[in-house]
């Protein structure tokens, strides 16, 4: 629980340091040619604006929202992907295509798996009935009964006096 509350404390300062992260990672492993430059100004907004969706699709969910913790499938594959976009940020020559191909098609298997859970997440919240007619509609929600109490209960009405 500890790892999957760490990951979802990690979502939206993930939005701002790995895009930083391929900036520093440019400058430091000299990612050189003006290519290289190129792509960096394209791949830090896609990185930015495609973990802000995913977060905030991650935590449109109510299971996430009151765990405050992201499911093991969330983490697992967060963690993937963000070592994906890491180890891109070195900007080494051998193995750069390979890991902006993981990292995109990450970042697309998390999208879909985030929309999946919610959507299983959130099927089951409302019912929808049909009447005889065809006219669908949301039953009234029945209330629960009230749970036993224990112990004594101690009624105390209040009474006016004349004045």
């Amino acid at each position: 629980m500890v790892l999957r509350r760490i990951f979802f404390r990690w979502l939206f300062p993930a939005a701002f340091v790995l895009p930083l992260w391929l900036f520093i990672g440019w400058i430091v492993f000299s990612g050189g040619s003006g290519w290289a430059l190129l792509w960096l100004f394209m791949a830090a907004p896609a990185v930015f604006v495609s973990q802000l969706i995913l977060t905030l699709v991650v935590r449109a969910r109510a299971s996430v929202r009151e765990s405050r913790a992201v499911s093991w499938r969330d983490a697992a594959g967060i963690g993937v992907w963000h070592v994906a976009i890491v180890a891109l940020g070195l900007f080494d020559s051998r193995v750069f295509f390979p890991l902006l191909v993981l990292s995109v098609l990450g970042a697309l298997l998390l999208f879909w798996s985030s929309l999946a859970q919610l959507w299983n997440e959130a099927r089951g919240a409302v019912t929808v009935m049909h009447a005889s007619d065809g006219t669908a509609y949301i039953p009234p929600v029945r209330e629960r009964p009230a749970a036993p109490v224990d112990g004594e209960v101690i009624v105390v009405s209040e009474t006016r006096r004349p004045d």
